[in-house]
């Protein structure tokens, strides 16, 4: 099922098929490169939907024999609902009571909301997913419950996937919290608002069907056009899309940790003594605890020099959203708005615009906006010691989480990853990470609430910071100041089955994830 194994690039035996199809193994950074022309779906003509532009059916089920569900078929959903969607169990729960089997689920990323899509994996309904499997899906997939292979892809990756024709959608469902009976549609307004759609528009594009999924029904015309209806089949009206306290937090919230405070100032005060924070430089932090304190401590670091950033880039919050309204940053250039403030903020602020995945993280294009960025600031669940890391699995060998954009973030200027030395007694260093996402030569540094620790081949970083009271040390003394304290931490029980393949941004396959022992 799975080919023969190969070491790749990076020293890791991978597979040469997955699923039945022929992969191609990580060959080093830069050293594959796509041939060919991108992937084109079906032509349709206008003459096949409705004169008046009304393509509202009755049902989702409708929507789903109108455009010719079957057996095998790969089915796309995207992930701006989070936690609260409702749209993509209930597309399995149609397949299973209309006897279709083994499809593909092909989600932008999961959460603990779709642990029901267990069961269509059970019942042979689904015979795998390619996306982040998350939480309870993670757990059961690792524990080699899945008929087929996973496989995970980054943001970027997955973008590259469907242009390139490695994926091929044959059904796209797109909820949307707002649309017109012709399909075009937007997430900024209406009870289930979740701000932009930016996962969802290489769907809408590339797949041979699309279904739009609303819970607010409005006249044409629909502005802003986020969805294009000239790309959309169906668009079927229910009563609610989404949990709206789960779809977006009513707040964002910065760590109260002493710990990981103690991080998030380190992280700053390396970004100001080595002038990384300059009048014009542009940066992406994430939604998290620790990473809301380092955008914190950038924003007073900026007030108190004066310091205008060009644009925050990845994920919206409303910290950011403070930062462009008091005039610290011209743009935020949005692929995902994590709560209440941020999508008020799209609709008000002509400087907060929401922006494609094609745009900052597709790798086989003329070129994204993520090397431009002059510092990423991404989190991890293991580095070792050549500055690898891991962001899928956990010490245990369990699949619990998503790539999401980290791989594709790596291409920026300054790639920081703060993290505890520990979690749970656990050592986050490692002398190799359990499951390799991406390559440490893209890593630049490690930040620690016992150090800093940068990588020997960014000596520009090490002399910027030489002499300054800045905690650096080797990352090899970090990992043993960890083992010191908690003990050399022991291997993971994983059978030889694999159960999910990594992809790098190229598509070639970096890792795989292995059935964990039970």
């Amino acid at each position: 099922m799975n080919g023969k194994m190969v070491e790749n690039a990076v020293g890791r035996r991978v597979p040469t098929q997955i699923n039945g199809e022929e992969v191609i193994p990580f060959k080093g950074l830069g050293k594959h490169l796509p041939k060919g022309n991108r992937y084109g779906p079906p032509i349709y003509s206008s003459t096949q939907y409705p004169p008046d532009g009304n393509k509202v059916v009755g049902s989702l089920e409708e929507a789903l024999k109108k455009c010719g569900l079957s057996h095998g078929m790969t089915i796309s959903t995207h992930h701006h609902m989070r936690d609260g969607d409702l749209v993509s169990n209930e597309i399995f729960k149609v397949a299973s009571k209309l006897g279709v089997k083994d499809l593909v689920w092909f989600p932008s990323a999961s959460f603990p909301c779709h642990e029901p899509i267990t069961e269509y994996l059970e019942d042979g309904t689904i015979d795998h997913i390619e996306g982040s499997m998350n939480g309870p899906l993670g757990r059961f997939v690792s524990e080699g419950k899945m008929k087929g292979t996973g496989v995970l892809r980054s943001h970027g990756g997955r973008y590259q996937a469907i242009q390139d024709g490695e994926v091929k959608i044959d059904i796209a469902v797109i909820a949307a919290p707002t649309s017109d009976p012709f399909g075009n549609a937007n997430g900024v307004y209406g009870p289930s608002a979740c701000g932009g759609l930016g996962y969802a528009l290489a769907d809408h594009t590339y797949a041979d069907r699309v279904i739009v999924v609303t819970d607010n029904l409005i006249e044409f015309p629909c502005f802003p056009m986020h969805i294009v209806g000239n790309y959309v089949d169906c668009v079927v009206e229910v009563d609610r899309i989404g949990i709206p306290e789960k779809i977006v937090s009513g707040t964002t919230r910065i760590t109260r940790s002493p710990d990981r405070l103690l991080i998030a100032e380190l992280t700053a005060r390396f970004c100001e003594e080595a002038g990384i924070i300059h009048d014009g430089f542009t940066f992406q932090t994430g939604a998290g605890g620790t990473s809301l304190a380092i955008g914190n401590f950038f924003h007073k670091i900026m007030k108190k020099n004066g310091i205008k950033a060009k644009f925050a880039s990845g994920g919206s919050t409303q910290f950011i959203v403070e930062m462009l309204e008091e005039g610290c940053v011209d743009y935020i250039l949005d692929a995902q708005t994590f709560d209440l403030e941020s999508v008020k903020s799209i609709r008000r602020n002509p400087g907060h615009k929401v922006t494609s995945i094609f745009n900052c993280y597709d790798y086989h294009s003329k070129g994204n906006f993520t090397t431009m960025i002059d510092v990423v600031i991404l989190g991890a669940t293991e580095i070792d010691v050549g500055f690898n890391g891991n962001v899928v699995t956990h010490s245990d060998g369990y699949m619990l989480h998503g790539i999401g954009g980290w791989q594709n973030t790596l291409f920026g200027k300054n790639v920081i990853i703060p993290v505890p030395l520990f979690r749970d007694r656990i050592p986050v260093i490692r002398d190799r990470v359990t499951t390799l996402c991406g390559p440490g030569e893209l890593v630049d540094v490690i930040v620690t609430e016992r150090g800093i620790a940068v990588n020997p081949r960014r000596t520009d970083l090490l002399d910027k910071v030489k002499g300054s009271d800045l905690p650096i040390r080797s990352i090899e003394e970090l990992k043993d100041e960890a083992e010191k304290i908690c003990g050399k931490p022991r291997e993971p029980e994983l059978d030889d089955d694999i159960v999910a393949a990594v992809k790098w941004v190229d598509g070639t396959v970096i890792d795989v994830v292995k059935k964990v022992g039970i």
